[in-house]
């Protein structure tokens, strides 16, 4: 069994989390060999998970008085950290790409940049700026990008590209990004920040005696692409009811949307306040007054515009009928955190590493070890193997969640929790760097190919989930579902194991791989 890293000890303790229930938690494998990067990915990995399980574990024992053991294996935590490249539908590989054809990274007249293309508006937007356009018949290929690109400085395309709320950021180094104002406006900048909003009764979240840690807790998840997303997928495994808000006149990255609504049920709804008698807006309401988390990860401002920031669903929580004063957890993803230049800026976990240093110092390290194996080989910037930032991030929101939910049982108050993937990146950095050696050499293990068949550790580390179509839709008994593998869940709980993959369908009707964004009616059950 390995140590408890201090890292995780001292994330557990600043939230205010009993020390004497770390004995609880065990952790196997080497995580600094768990995956080939430079940066501690791995211990990454198997800190945030361990926490969130832990914390978990923590929540059952308070509704319960139930202990229990925690394990969590680096090289499964490591694999999670990466688990939208590892899921089958029907024995085959889900089509389509996970990056659009232009996005990554280019040359500039003076470094480079990254962009981020994968949502339709932010495609077209940023070829616009570049003075190219797709059409009915073709897309615009990266070859045509790249001369463009080409033609600016790095640092004025960027700016030019914030103006317009576009996706793009200049490759940095680490020294370049500490002097950024952004960087000053984060250096206090805790990873998970934990506010308090207001008094609220004690809840019991409909369940007296639950068999899960979060059994009875409504969620309502408003989030896209990975970091929020994940929080949500691991809340649903521990229990909660999480249903997912999505709206069907934004735009959907399926291949993503898939994995990460495991668990949930979907339903989507029209948010817009152009029209206040928008009967969306009402129902939504309603959600919100039975909800007990809500999650989002909106551009910043993009839900205070709507009338649901946290101020707002405090009002909407105190005119609840049956308790006047009942509380809430309001959890928030930014890129670029609360503060500073940037605060408004979208972002994404690629373009946080861009920025920051990430892919400079990733780069730096793999040609050390490159020459020192004899290859000549030209340097460039490296991501890190897999969306770490986005990853660690969704993991610290739900844990952040946890931590929220064990103060309103033992308090009673309503807490904001805040992570940003900046503040994520930061705290990856605080643990430290490997030689190049260590990181890319032999005991390096890198992962397996996103392949059909699966490789054996993946095959024998995933879990088989039915698809659900509502129980309104299709009866439970009919024939024709598809059928999905996914990762498991890398926390073991010893009592309470995570729900996941086929169920008992006659007792859970409304579990299982929704597959679609709109399965469900905008209803709690």
């Amino acid at each position: 069994m390995t140590p408890l890293p201090e890292q995780l000890k001292t994330l557990w303790l600043s939230a205010g989390l009993p020390e004497d229930f770390l004995s609880n938690l065990s952790l196997v494998g080497n995580p600094d060999t768990a995956v080939p990067s430079s940066f501690r990915v791995g211990l990454a990995a198997q800190i945030s998970i361990s926490l969130l399980g832990l914390s978990s574990a923590y929540l059952h024992y308070l509704r319960t008085g139930v202990q229990q053991t925690v394990t969590v294996e680096a090289r499964h935590a490591a694999l999670s950290f990466h688990s939208e490249a590892w899921y089958t539908v029907d024995d085959a590989l889900y089509g389509g790409e996970i990056w659009d054809n232009i996005a990554g990274l280019y040359r500039t007249q003076d470094g480079w940049v990254r962009i981020h293309t994968n949502f339709p508006h932010h495609r077209a937007g940023v070829l616009k700026i570049l003075g190219l356009s797709d059409t009915p018949d073709s897309r615009v290929a990266k070859a045509e990008v790249i001369p463009a690109i080409l033609k600016w400085d790095a640092q004025a395309l960027e700016e030019e590209c914030g103006k317009h709320g576009m996706c793009v950021f200049k490759l940095r180094t680490l020294d370049e990004w500490e002097r950024t104002k952004q960087a000053a406006a984060l250096v206090d900048a805790p990873v998970i920040d934990l506010r308090y909003v207001g008094d609220a009764t004690i809840p019991t979240f409909g369940e007296k005696t639950p068999n899960m840690p979060m059994g009875g807790v409504r969620v309502l998840d408003l989030s896209r692409v990975l970091a929020g997303p994940v929080a949500g997928r691991s809340l649903a495994a521990y229990g909660a009811q999480v249903l997912l808000i999505t709206s069907a006149n934004l735009p959907s990255l399926p291949l993503l949307d898939i994995e990460t609504s495991l668990g949930k049920r979907t339903t989507q709804l029209n948010l817009s306040n152009t029209n206040e008698s928008n009967s969306d807006r009402e129902k939504f309401r309603s959600l919100v007054q039975g909800a007990d988390v809500f999650l989002q990860a909106y551009r910043p401002g993009g839900l205070d515009a709507k009338g649901f920031g946290v101020a707002d669903v405090a009002r909407i929580k105190s005119g609840y009928p049956n308790s006047p004063q009942q509380g809430f957890v309001y959890a928030s993803l930014r890129a670029w955190g609360w503060d500073g230049p940037w605060a408004d800026r979208r972002g994404f976990d690629s373009l946080v590493q861009t920025a920051t240093g990430f892919n400079v110092d990733e780069g730096n390290a793999y040609h050390q070890f490159s020459k020192s194996q004899g290859a000549e080989s030209e340097w460039a910037p490296r991501p890190l193997p897999m969306q770490a930032l986005d990853h660690a991030a969704g993991y610290f929101l739900a844990f952040g969640i946890n931590v929220a939910l064990a103060r309103a049982l033992t308090t009673g108050r309503s807490h904001e929790v805040r992570v940003s993937l900046a503040a994520v990146g930061k705290w990856i950095r605080s643990l430290g760097r490997l030689d190049p050696e260590t990181a890319f050499g032999s005991l390096a293990r890198p992962f397996p190919k996103r392949s059909w068949p699966p490789a054996d550790e993946i095959k024998d580390l995933s879990v088989i989930w039915n698809e659900r179509r509502g129980a309104e839709s299709m009866p439970i008994t009919k024939s024709g579902r598809k059928k999905m593998t996914a990762l498991r869940h890398a926390a073991i709980l010893s009592k309470t194991p995570v729900r996941e993959g086929l169920l008992d369908e006659q007792k859970e009707r409304h579990w299982g791989a929704p597959m679609r964004l709109d399965v469900d009616a905008p209803v709690w059950i």
